[in-house]
């Protein structure tokens, strides 16, 4: 008997040399991953306020991935019937381009006007809201006694800033169009070369993968990805439109001026969700003040999209999205409010779109191990996996 313990005793985990080595891999791998994790949240960490200090190179280029990744379809579908990549992309970038300068048509040109009209249009809007200014005399008369002696400290910088201030929309689109061009200039760039290479991109970056199974995954990641965002965008901007059409028929019978031009403001402002259509309530009952004499006439329109924005949220965008593209309503305000924070409307526009493809890698990839899925091994490991390793490891040396 005591030959025998004495015989095992060599054979115990203490005194194993490969025991050893695994537990010093084991540390080794924990020491790596702490790293790793302090590095990650570091990066999260910045990676804000680089984006948004960077925002000239980046937003263009983050709206033209998302563009490019919604019209992968459209190009797919192409390059089956025949055509060279370059070929596909152009005509797919030249649809997109088409569509976008209509919708920018309907609403730009009218828009011009309205804002034309809008300084002679002051005493009509005032005369209607005449019963609710009356109504809140008291208080505005309070208000203005209390900040009163605020506002004699801060005359004199409001005064510099309104000097230096644009005075005209004008004059803000003239300031600031070299800028708009060359951003625009180079996300339709970035999206035609992103479109013509996409088919050796993918390919490359499946092939690239170590084993078979890694390259599996990979090319299931890029399918769900393009799949999600190009049916979300496609199933939005199809019930977009109809909204727009619809706020427009029923704007040009109640008599609105350029109803279809409130129909465009209503479908782009309703891709941002939540507040998009506040956004549009509120100017359709500015444009309601500005037209009409009547302030329960005035404010028809808004009323108007309302009604019809509760039977589009509650039955129609749920029945045709399903549950396949439902997203988390707290995590699209939390988009929203990040987006927007960093990149301002623009921002808002992605939030959206950037929040989908995110949940689509995490569900495709599997929550726990993004990083095993970028490095084709875990990075993270745990205790047990490496109790059951060196458990294995051990009875593989003792025979």
């Amino acid at each position: 008997m005591a030959e025998d313990r004495g015989s095992k005793e060599p054979r115990s985990p203490r005194s194993n040399p490969l025991h050893q080595i695994e537990i010093d891999d084991f540390r080794r791998d924990r020491l790596l991953a702490a790293l790793a994790l302090i590095f990650g949240a570091s990066f999260c960490l910045g990676l804000p306020f680089a984006l948004q200090a960077g925002a000239e190179f980046f937003l263009p280029l983050t709206a033209a991935i998302v563009i490019a990744i919604a019209l992968v379809p459209l190009l797919e579908w192409l390059e089956r019937r025949g055509m060279p990549s370059a070929l596909a992309a152009f005509l797919a970038l030249a649809a997109f381009l088409a569509i976008i300068n209509a919708a920018l048509a309907i609403i730009v040109v009218p828009a011009t006007g309205w804002f034309a009209r809008l300084p002679d249009s002051i005493p009509r809007i005032q005369s209607n809201l005449a019963p609710l200014i009356d109504f809140y005399s008291t208080l505005q008369r309070f208000v203005d006694r209390t900040l009163m002696s605020v506002a004699s400290g801060t005359e004199a910088t409001a005064q510099a800033v309104a000097a230096t201030a644009p005075t005209s929309v004008v004059d803000y689109f003239i300031s600031s169009a070299p800028a708009a061009a060359i951003q625009l200039f180079f996300a339709v760039l970035v999206i035609f070369f992103f479109l013509s290479s996409w088919t050796r991109l993918r390919k490359g970056t499946i092939r690239r993968r170590g084993s078979f199974d890694g390259a599996m995954q990979t090319a299931r990641v890029i399918q769900n990805v393009v799949d999600a965002t190009a049916d979300y965008l496609a199933t939005i901007t199809m019930i977009n439109a109809i909204l727009g059409l619809t706020v427009s028929l029923l704007l040009w019978a109640l008599g609105m001026p350029s109803p279809f031009m409130w129909g465009g403001i209503v479908s782009i402002c309703n891709f941002v969700p939540y507040l998009g259509p506040i956004v549009a309530a509120v100017l359709l009952g500015l444009g309601g003040l500005m037209t009409f004499d009547a302030v329960g006439l005035a404010l028809l329109p808004a009323l108007i999209f309302i009604g019809v924005h509760l039977v589009e949220a509650n039955l129609i965008t749920p029945l045709v999205l399903g549950k396949r593209l439902t997203i988390n309503p707290l995590l699209i305000l939390v988009s929203l409010s990040f987006w927007g924070w960093v990149w301002g409307t623009p921002g808002a526009l992605l939030a959206v779109p950037l929040l989908l493809i995110l949940q689509t890698v995490l569900a495709s990839t599997g929550t726990p191990d993004l990083a095993g899925f970028l490095f084709e091994h875990g990075t993270l490991t745990t205790t047990d996996d490496v109790r059951d390793r060196l458990n294995r490891t051990h009875e593989e040396s003792d025979g």
